[in-house]
């Protein structure tokens, strides 16, 4: 039953509190809407005794406090708390292994994620939602939908792994025995230090609501936050659970002590950026843990307003209980200062079943499109935390040397800081430098040219593969995608590494087509599987911009540094102006192409060239 905790101070100027519970005292459990209160009576006493009580409660548990609130029978235990008599150390964390080091801290662990809902749902169900709201019947409603997933190898692995995927919120790990929760979220439902002598109880509520993707460069970045902070929705939508929160917190402030002293204000994620404010009040001195539980559970942000309403909505059109993903998550400390998350962000482990819930706020303007993209992006954290991958570059290495080393070792140096992966360049370099040497051709050999596979592990490891470079006759065959390529928004797509299944779903299955055109969900043009598109258009050579949702190539940049190429976007309805195309990385240069759909590639053709990894 090995419990760990890693919060944030709320306020900023504190340290997190990161540590570990371990053989706890007693296990406090509720299975009924009945035993709910009381229980949270008894971890507000032993707290008082001086023991540290840390545990969950299930979005399910809401109509213990209010018979109103609309909720399905739970799948499991409505609250869970370990009574610790003392907080341990966080394991030693193990320390990026230096180059040339043998460990690694990536394993077998990993999940294999499967979509319950596809897209016609969602859009059905968004219109439902509009409905609602047309008729007066709620101004917000927070859906959500579950994603399931196949387990294998250690918990506690994946919790690291989400925790870096999702750094610098209100982390924890909890294994019940019946369960393993493995939250990462970065949303604090409260934090409230109750009343001592001479002093009033102070309670802070922060709220999270309005949702943009990262960019791809800092500017982008820059221009998304200001995006974000002036949209009319996004606003509405933060607005609307501020005011809502306001309310709840009512019910235990003393009177005129409810303030919002921030608003709108952006947190950085490495997937997405998110919108929160800070709602803070005096608490009465007889204000109890379960009365702040009574005033505030299940939080604003995760219900819509007003919450009975929303509540009931939530409960005819999700079809299964949230669980612990909507709950709350956290710690009372000796004393009674109590810290909970809102537990987004949360996967929860029973065997080798796994489920983590995905969800938005809906208002009267929301788009089925954006709402869609948004639960891609809020997903990046799972995708990025479920399997191993390394960071990736592909060189060319030409009569003892690497072409375009540096704009390589730039890029590697992105993806490593945004992917948090140790970067050592003399490592690299060196590692680079022993493969040339080699792989220097011999008097009688010249003419060889390689193709060089750089990997970094997130120990900060790297090695090195070569192989002969085929040659490429031009003009090369292109295929359109049949579909739109909906990983354009993933980070995966962003920056370089060795989980490509998203680019091998679309890759060429017949033998005379060398690779594939994506277009994202607009119609936009993006890239091929393994390289840049050029397209001559208009008389001018131009490639689509990094927003479109495609990797900043290093051939690409250089051509755009040439003034050969300007950046523009190209839809897939402009295709038939196109003049001509050219495939372009920095492993084959600049190629000649020409576009095809898969049904006029005759049948029995010769591919143009061998295919050969990006």
């Amino acid at each position: 039953m090995q419990v760990l905790i890693n919060f944030v101070a709320p306020y900023g100027e504190q340290a997190p509190l990161r540590c570990a519970f371990d053989a706890p005292q007693q296990v406090l459990v509720a299975h009924t809407h009945e035993q709910v209160q009381p229980l949270l009576d008894q971890v507000n006493a032993l707290s008082r005794q001086g023991f540290w009580c840390v545990g969950y409660v299930r979005y399910e548990a809401a109509c213990a406090f209010d018979a109103a609130l609309a909720v399905h029978p739970a799948d499991g235990p409505l609250a869970w708390f370990g009574i610790y008599a003392q907080a341990l150390p966080w394991p030693d964390d193990k320390p990026a292994n230096p180059p040339n080091a043998s460990a690694s801290c990536q394993g077998p662990t990993r999940v294999t994620w499967h979509n319950t809902l596809n897209r016609s749902v969602f859009d059905s169900y968004l219109a439902i939602i509009h409905e609602g709201i047309s008729a007066g019947d709620y101004y917000q409603i927070n859906y959500t939908a579950p994603t399931t997933g196949e387990f294998e190898g250690d918990p506690k692995t994946l919790f690291t792994r989400l925790h870096h995927a999702q750094p610098k919120g209100y982390a924890a790990y909890l294994d019940t025995g019946f369960e393993q929760v493995l939250s990462v979220s970065p949303e604090l439902f409260f934090d409230w230090q109750p009343a001592s002598v001479g002093q009033t109880g102070q309670l802070l509520t922060r709220p999270m609501k309005g949702t943009a993707p990262r960019g791809n460069s800092p500017a982008e970045d820059d221009a998304l936050v200001q995006a974000l902070v002036a949209s009319p929705k996004e606003r509405a939508e933060n607005v609307m659970i501020v005011d809502l929160l306001r309310n709840d917190v009512s019910r235990i402030a003393e009177p005129f002590s409810v303030q919002v002293p921030t608003l709108f204000k952006v947190q950085t994620l490495p997937t997405v950026f998110q919108m929160v404010s800070d709602v803070t009040a005096r608490t009465r001195a007889d204000t109890t843990l379960t009365d702040v539980f009574g005033a505030l559970f299940p939080c604003g942000s995760v219900t819509g307003a007003p919450k009975v309403q929303a509540m009931r909505a939530i409960a005819a059109l999700e079809a299964a209980p949230r669980g612990i993903y909507c709950g709350a998550i956290g710690v009372v400390r000796p004393g009674g200062h109590a810290t909970f998350n809102v537990a987004i962000r949360t996967v929860t482990l029973r065997g080798k079943h796994a489920s983590c819930g995905i969800g938005s706020g809906i208002t009267f303007d929301a788009t089925a499109n954006a709402e869609w993209q948004e639960w891609q992006h809020k997903r990046g954290f799972l995708d990025r935390a479920s399997t191993t991958f390394e960071l990736m570059e592909t060189l060319r290495l030409e009569r003892g040397g690497f072409i375009n080393l540096v704009a390589h070792l730039a890029r590697l140096e992105r993806a490593a800081r945004h992917f948090c992966y140790p970067f050592y360049e003399a490592h690299i370099r060196s590692t680079l430098q022993a493969l040339n040497t080699g792989s220097t051709p011999d008097a009688a050999d010249t003419n060889t040219v390689w193709r060089v596979r750089l990997l970094l592990d997130a120990t900060g490891q790297a090695r090195a593969e070569k192989f002969i470079l085929n040659s490429t006759p031009a003009p090369v065959t292109l295929a359109q995608a049949a579909t739109h390529f909906e990983a354009s928004t993933s980070e995966f797509t962003r920056f370089k590494t060795t989980h490509r299944d998203h680019y091998e779903a679309f890759a060429p299955t017949d033998p005379a087509v060398f690779d594939t055109l994506l277009y994202n969900a607009q119609g936009e043009l993006t890239e091929c599987t393994r390289g840049n598109i050029a397209l001559l258009l208009d008389g001018q050579w131009v490639t689509p911009p990094l927003r479109c949702g495609l990797l900043d190539g290093v051939g690409r940049e250089t051509y755009l540094k040439q003034g050969r190429l300007q950046e523009a976007v190209v839809r897939v309805t402009d295709l038939p102006r196109v003049q001509a195309f050219a495939f372009i990385n920095s492993l084959r240069g600049w190629i000649d192409a020409q576009l095809v759909s898969a049904s006029t590639v005759p049948a029995g053709s010769t591919p143009s060239t061998p295919t050969q990894p990006y």
